[in-house]
C-alpha cells in the first residue's frame, strides 16, 4: 500500500473538524510553496495604483432593500 493510500484511509477515519483542520494545514503549505509570477506581482502593483487614484473597475452595489 502506498503512503498516499495510508493517508487518504487515515483522513477518512477523522471527524469533520479534523478533516477541515487537514484541510486548512495543506492549503496553508501549498501557498507558501507557491510562487508569485512577475505577471501577477504586476497586476497587484496595477491594481493598487488604480485604488490610490480612485478607480474602481469592480463595484460591489447595494442589494435594493425589499
Amino acid at each position: 500500500m502506498s503512503t498516499v493510500n495510508e493517508i487518504e484511509s487515515a483522513i477518512t477515519e477523522l471527524s469533520l473538524e479534523e478533516k477541515q483542520a487537514v484541510r486548512d494545514w495543506l492549503d496553508d503549505l501549498i501557498e507558501d510553496q507557491l510562487e508569485v509570477s512577475d505577471e501577477f506581482k504586476a497586476k497587484i502593483q496595477r491594481a493598487k495604483q488604480e485604488i490610490a487614484d480612485g478607480v474602481y473597475s469592480r463595484v460591489r452595489k447595494p442589494e435594493a432593500t425589499q
